[in-house]
C-alpha cells in the first residue's frame, strides 16, 4: 500500500498502534493492510527523525510486536489484582 495515500486519520492510528506495546504489526496489517514495512515507511515519513529513531531503537526485536514471537496468549492483559467487570 501506498503511504502517500493514506488519509491523517488513518496515518495518526498507524502511528498510535505501532507505538503501543502490545499491538503487533500483524494487527496493523490485518486493519490497514500495512505490511510491517510500510509501517515503518509511514513512521520514518511522519515522525521527526529523533522519534522515528528512538522508535525503531524500542521495537527492534521487540518480541509483542510481532505475533510469531509472543510467548503469551494474545488478548489483553489484565492485572490478578483487577476487579472483575
Amino acid at each position: 500500500m501506498d503511504s502517500k495515500a493514506l488519509e491523517a486519520a488513518t496515518i495518526d492510528r498507524v502511528i498510535e498502534m505501532a507505538w503501543e506495546d502490545r499491538t503487533t504489526f500483524e494487527a496493523i496489517e490485518a486493519q490497514f493492510g500495512l505490511k510491517e514495512a510500510d509501517v515503518i515507511a509511514v513512521m520514518r515519513r511522519y515522525m521527526k527523525p529523533s522519534s522515528f529513531k528512538m522508535w525503531r531503537k524500542r521495537v527492534t526485536d521487540r518480541k509483542t510486536k510481532h505475533a510469531a514471537k509472543r510467548d503469551f496468549e494474545v488478548g489483553r492483559f489484565k492485572s490478578s489484582n483487577q476487579k472483575n467487570y
